[in-house]
């Protein structure tokens, strides 16, 4: 009898991908959950649902987005051709928007009024703000107050939006205090509220849904990488902080013999409190509401963590992450602030794209291994635009001469 693919499989009923996933939360949220899980499995299987997702992508978000053969920089390489999947060209800049017009249908269907989330970048919150502006809900969200000044153009575009922006103040005040407040602030108001969270991460069933919904990127970039070279791409690269960018397009390949590799921040080093790396250096433990591979301190709570990248720098990793690397599937490779940025500059000089600082690290470690792999193609997801980063670079990096 043939396997089931992978995607049927994982995760169980109960939310779990091997032992990593569950919702360990109290019962209260734990029935909340549950309610937000039965509504998602009826609407996924409801063909208006569906349509009305698919009209929204097509004629609000503009996708597809394309692919896109980076000649020059593949040229200065040497070696592998190099692809980018443009998600930087998805309505607001990023491939959140297509999580965050799936949640806020799914709220929308449930009859809740507001939609409450945390960002680290900003990225999350525009897409979310921009998805209550589109279904005339409100939208509140939790941004640590180290993000918000350095993600000032996002602030921006999230109050012009409509949302409420809230300062976190407490902690490191960066991505891990802001899922804290904003799931704080949704427990007091859950029958009116749902807590969209950003990434493949907390307790069941997001971490399904969040990839369900971003299983688009996969889609589009299996049938476009066929039609544009008549084969898959050799390996497929993809930033990870929490990971949503990362299972969206390694989704479609997971039962394919194509190498997939996620790059965390190693920021300053591999000191504690230098980077955020939890694949890479982390170990088995729960924190928001799910078991994964977390940072962790000498009291096994979640450790300081540090990226030039905010949307990457988490103490945790999304489940689905863990297991598929538990299970030798998935590589994990590290790529540091210095690295990053010069990633940044190359492809904004060589190619006329500015991306993300998160999008950064995937794109250096695609230009680290080029040059050894000649004759071979690598498929990059360019998961976000600069626009956001462009003050903070070229206040602390000038303009890359």
């Amino acid at each position: 009898m043939q396997n089931k693919p992978y995607l049927k499989e994982f995760p169980n009923e109960e939310g779990f991908f091997g032992r990593f996933g569950g919702s360990f939360v109290d019962e209260k949220i734990k029935k909340a959950m549950q309610e937000i899980s039965d509504s998602y499995n009826l609407i996924a299987q409801n063909s208006d649902f569906i349509a009305e997702l698919r009209k929204i992508r097509e004629h609000f978000q503009g996708r597809p987005t394309p692919i896109y053969f980076a000649h020059n920089l593949t040229k200065a390489c040497g070696g592998a051709g190099i692809y980018l999947k443009r998600e930087d060209l998805n309505h607001t800049g990023a491939h959140k928007l297509n999580h965050c017009m799936g949640e806020a249908l799914l709220a929308k269907f449930m009859g809740k009024k507001k939609l409450i989330a945390e960002t680290g970048a900003g990225q999350h919150g525009v897409a979310l703000a921009t998805a209550a502006a589109y279904f005339g809900l409100e939208c509140e969200i939790y941004m640590g107050e180290v993000d918000i000044l350095k993600e000032h153009p996002n602030v921006v575009r999230m109050k012009i939006l409509g949302a409420k922006v809230i300062p976190v103040t407490h902690g490191a005040k960066t991505l891990k205090e802001a899922v804290d407040s904003a799931f704080e602030a949704y427990l007091k108001d859950m029958e009116n509220s749902i807590y969209a969270i950003g990434s493949v991460v907390g307790p069941h069933p997001f971490p399904k849904m969040v990839r369900d919904f971003q299983a688009i990127v996969g889609i589009e970039s299996k049938e476009q990488f066929l039609k544009m070279s008549g084969e898959l791409p050799d390996v497929v690269v993809a930033c990870v902080g929490g990971g949503s960018n990362a299972m969206g397009i390694f989704s479609a390949f997971v039962d394919d013999p194509v190498e997939l590799v996620g790059v965390e921040p190693l920021g300053k080093g591999n000191g504690f409190g230098e980077h955020a790396a939890s694949l890479s250096y982390g170990e088995e433990g729960i924190m928001h509401g799910f078991n994964s591979i977390m940072l962790k301190d000498d009291g096994g709570n979640p450790a300081p963590v540090y990226s030039v990248a905010s949307g990457l720098d988490y103490p945790s990793v999304g489940p689905e992450h863990a297991y598929l690397h538990s299970i030798g599937r998935t590589k994990v490779a590290t790529i540091s602030d210095e690295e990053a940025i010069e990633a940044f500059f190359k492809l904004s000089r060589q190619e006329g794209i500015i991306p993300a600082i998160e999008s950064s690290h995937a794109l250096a470690y695609a230009l680290k291994i080029a040059p050894h792999l000649k004759g071979r193609k690598i498929l990059v997801n360019l998961s976000g635009r600069g626009d956001k980063d462009l003050d903070f670079i070229v206040e602390k990096y000038g303009y890359g001469e």
